[in-house]
């Protein structure tokens, strides 16, 4: 074919499409380079953010939880460093057999790990909190990119049940659960920080970047508790209830001179350090939530409050004879008639009669006032959470009766730690201590309720009773006086009281010439045959007392050679309301 007919059959193409086509050509290529320009030098945000979220990470540096420590610096709770197994879901890539091998020695199923590893919304997650050293280790030997360990801290409480109802536990992200440990949460667990790293495909850090957050660790927390006197108090507290078969108990020890808690201790009791099975009914303080009818350990109070009226003195004789008497169509008994006593003499002998009598001599008004200074019906306010204030209801809705039956000990309700507070008055010459469980660097002002001279009288009131003749012999303690009360309460069931229920307490100070410490013990439904404080509760309160006098380095006050006389070998002088 001719060149000039292979020109007439070539397509002819307009010059315009040509230089359109040049022209967006031209125009993507500007296009592409303003964008490069915008990304790299301009704007480099996006790509910058884009590169670092391949192998930059922000973690947290978690704050070291303050230590608790009693009195003399001894821990009672530490934190120590574990390992945690934690996931980079962006950067996991795992066979199935490792995964396999993984939710296996972590004990979780193979769905549920696949769930956490790839969730892409989230770019840290924890797989499995607090393992064993040797356990890490085999999840580290793995070698699955993007899983790694996370450095955490898990509570530690050196002596276990002994302590348990004082200090708590924390969860498994070191925050308070019960106790202390949440009452002073803001106190003790800091601020955590964060840092920017840089980790490799196995989600190793290899690199510290940057420090955005410095954490802020915690402060210490000094208790006014004795770690000795605890463990002191929480073993004859448990040798008693074993031995009695009782259901539950109690005891306070406090400083009579600045109202510090020096012990406190339950029973039933739990390991903070085993967090698997937790039992409510273990886990109350009972000291300070629950409540009961304190019974004759409130005797005292009245004879405080007959006294302060002017209108008995502790000779005044009172006529208890034929040992009950009539109020409305009520009766009120003695558990062993006696004829005249002194005032003196109904406390050491535990009259519910003679009581009854001096209370309803005075105005109700009067008994309630002196039971409300004491610090009954009122918080204690010792800064543990879940303390009960108690019921004690206003005198205006008082009858006859009721006025007797309070005056001993019933129809109005008080915890062990209240307890133990209101007979501070009695050992620190008339004045009311508030109480506490941390550590007093220097004292506080007390309440003052009665004089000085209405509480020196109650109290060889108490030591009367605390001796032969008296309703708690067995408290006794060798070298020192000791003044106290003894409490042998019905418990209530339902609207009226079990026969064969009680609770047996006792509320004593030592030495009575100078009483530096106050005790109180309640054991709860004693069934092994013996249930009246003086028999129950006072020897526990012999035993914690010697040994916590002897740890304080208090001087004795009585002869060396006092005979403390054993539950077996003292006169039993009844008692029972």
């Amino acid at each position: 074919m001719k060149p000039a007919a292979v020109r007439e059959l070539a397509p002819v193409l307009p010059a315009w499409r040509a230089n359109l086509l040049l022209l967006v050509l031209a125009a993507w290529f500007v296009g592409l380079a303003g964008r490069a320009l915008w990304l790299q030098a301009l704007n480099n945000d996006f790509l910058q953010r884009k590169g670092e979220s391949r192998y930059s990470r922000v973690v947290e540096i978690g704050a070291s939880r303050g230590m608790i420590v009693d009195r003399n610096n001894e821990p009672l709770a530490i934190s120590t460093p574990v390992e945690s197994v934690a996931a980079s879901p962006a950067d996991v890539d795992a066979e199935p057999a490792d995964l396999r091998k993984l939710a296996q020695l972590l004990g979780i199923g193979n769905d549920e790990l696949r769930a956490r590893l790839f969730d892409t919304k989230r770019e840290f997650v924890y797989l499995k909190r607090q393992l064993p050293p040797e356990q890490a280790e085999r999840v580290v030997q793995l070698g699955i990119p993007g899983v790694f360990l996370q450095r955490e801290h898990r509570r530690y409480y050196p002596a276990g049940d002994v302590m348990s109802h004082i200090i708590g536990f924390t969860g498994v992200d070191d925050k308070g659960q019960e106790a202390l440990e949440l009452a002073f949460e803001s106190t003790l667990a800091g601020k955590p920080g964060s840092r920017r790293v840089i980790r490799d495909r196995l989600g190793r850090i290899v690199e510290d970047v940057e420090s955005i957050r410095v954490p802020q660790n915690s402060q210490r927390l000094t208790l006014s508790i004795d770690a000795r006197i605890q463990y002191l108090a929480f073993r004859e507290l448990k040798a008693a209830v074993v031995t009695h078969r009782a259901k539950a108990g109690g005891i306070v020890v406090l400083d009579a001179a600045t109202g510090e808690i020096l012990a406190m201790a339950n029973l039933p009791a739990y390991n903070p350090n085993n967090r698997g099975k937790l039992d409510a009914n273990r886990m109350r303080n009972r000291t300070v939530t629950d409540l009961f009818e304190p019974g004759s350990t409130l005797k005292p109070f009245t004879a405080a409050a007959a006294l302060e009226a002017g209108l008995f003195q502790p000779g005044t004789v009172i006529q208890t004879a034929p040992g009950q008497m009539m109020v409305g169509n009520r009766t009120i008994q003695d558990a062993h008639p006696q004829g005249a006593l002194t005032v003196a003499q109904v406390i050491q002998k535990s009259s519910n009669v003679g009581t009854a009598k001096m209370g309803l001599a005075l105005p109700s008004e009067t008994l309630w006032s002196l039971f409300s200074r004491a610090g009954f019906g009122v918080q204690p306010r010792s800064g543990f959470p879940g303390e009960v204030s108690g019921r004690l209801r206003t005198y205006t809705t008082w009858k006859p009766i009721e006025q007797a039956t309070m005056s001993y000990g019933y129809g109005l309700s008080v915890s062990l730690l209240q307890l133990a507070r209101s007979y501070t008055m009695f050992a620190s010459d008339g004045v009311l201590q508030p109480v506490t469980l941390l550590k007093r660097d220097a004292p506080v002002q007390g309440t003052r309720v009665i004089s000085a001279d209405t509480a020196l009288a109650v109290r060889k009131m108490l030591e009367l009773a605390a001796q032969p003749g008296g309703t708690a012999p067995g408290a006794q303690v060798s070298g020192y006086t000791v003044a106290g009360k003894t409490g042998t309460a019905h418990k209530l069931e339902g609207k009226s009281y079990a026969a064969n229920r009680y609770v047996a307490s006792f509320v004593g100070m030592a030495p009575a010439s100078q009483p530096r410490i106050v005790i109180a013990v309640m054991i709860d439904e004693p069934t092994a045959g013996q249930y009246y404080g003086g028999a129950v509760a006072a020897p526990v309160f012999s035993q914690v007392a010697a040994g916590t006098l002897r740890f304080l380095a208090v001087p004795p006050d009585a002869p060396a050679k006092t005979t403390v006389l054993t539950p077996e070998s003292a006169p039993l002088v009844r008692e029972e309301v």
